[in-house]
């Protein structure tokens, strides 16, 4: 009997999901909400949010940067680009179009330049990241070129994280495997500016920023960690140690709305074998400029470059 009732409850919401014209992709919105992950309480936006991310221009800002690479410290320069998109849960990239059954995310296109010696580096992670803050990143990509090649890694948070990644080292190569869930530390940069408040803390799995783990040729997984966030008057640092890596990275943001990033540090082990050191990569905010800078495209805009010291 039970079966029964089972069995016609089914069919019942199918007939409803028929006769209500839903789109597939609607259908594939709500199977991959309910096995995606277990969903958080949704964060609700505030006027304030809403005023400062959805005035149709997005956030940039420029970073004087010391990188360590290959035990030396490099000059450069980073910036952050922060924006609100719709995102599709389904194919999980932008949105051409409005729709219910599309996804808010802020989305962070962080890209660093630097030169080692001759030959110049170039790196872009992306993270897409919802902005109700509940649940992980939906998409995480990754590039990185300089001379000797490039190199490509791709996260999509479906019923587990697929990872995807394309490298011209013989040991990583392409690659395709699933990892169970777990705390990204890319989307813990988009997270600050929606809910610094739910940042988690205390010893926990995170898997690290792409952008490190490639240049690192780590594995792409989740590592134990030793997370903190302190307060000293009108700004936040939030830290993530782990030990397995020799690695932390401590990232200064203000206390209050709109939580910008003010600069960050990162130290780990630079160099090979014996001749490897600690030292210190090190980003410090040059300029902060709100702009739709996909429409500013003329050579007479290049002045806003100058405005951001790029």
């Amino acid at each position: 009997m039970k079966k029964s009732i089972f069995i016609f409850s089914i069919l019942g919401v199918l007939v409803i999901i028929a006769c209500s014209n839903i789109k597939t992709d609607t259908i594939s919105k709500v199977v991959d909400d309910t096995t995606l992950e277990n969903t958080k309480p949704v964060k609700q936006l505030s006027e304030e949010f809403k005023k400062y991310w959805y005035a149709g221009e997005a956030e940039i800002t420029s970073y004087q940067l010391e990188q360590a690479r290959y035990g030396e410290m490099r000059k450069g320069t980073a910036v952050l680009i922060y924006v609100t998109e719709d995102f599709l849960p389904k194919e999980q990239v932008k949105a051409d179009n409005q729709s219910t059954s599309n996804i808010p995310v802020l989305k962070l296109n962080a890209t660093k330049k630097f030169n080692t010696g001759i030959y110049p580096y170039s790196i872009m992670q992306s993270t897409f990241f919802p902005v109700s803050d509940d649940k992980h990143a939906i998409k995480i990509s990754s590039s990185m070129q300089e001379w000797c090649g490039h190199v490509y890694a791709q996260l999509n948070n479906r019923k587990q994280f697929e990872i995807m990644s394309h490298s011209y080292f013989q040991n990583e190569a392409d690659q395709e495997y699933k990892l169970d869930k777990a705390i990204l530390e890319n989307e813990l940069w988009a997270k600050i500016r929606i809910n610094p408040e739910g940042l988690p803390q205390g010893d926990i799995q995170i898997i690290p920023s792409f952008e490190f783990t490639r240049l690192k040729h780590k594995e792409i997984k989740a590592y134990s960690a030793k997370v903190s966030l302190s307060k000293s008057g009108a700004t936040n640092t939030y830290t993530i140690e782990y030990p397995e890596l020799n690695r932390s990275i401590s990232i200064v943001f203000n206390a209050s709305f709109p939580y910008d990033i003010e600069s960050w540090t990162e130290t780990f082990k630079s160099g090979f074998g014996a001749n490897a050191k600690e030292l210190t990569t090190k980003a410090s905010r040059i300029k902060s400029i709100k702009s739709p800078y996909w429409g500013k495209n003329s050579n007479k805009d290049e002045v806003l470059r100058e405005e951001l010291g790029l």
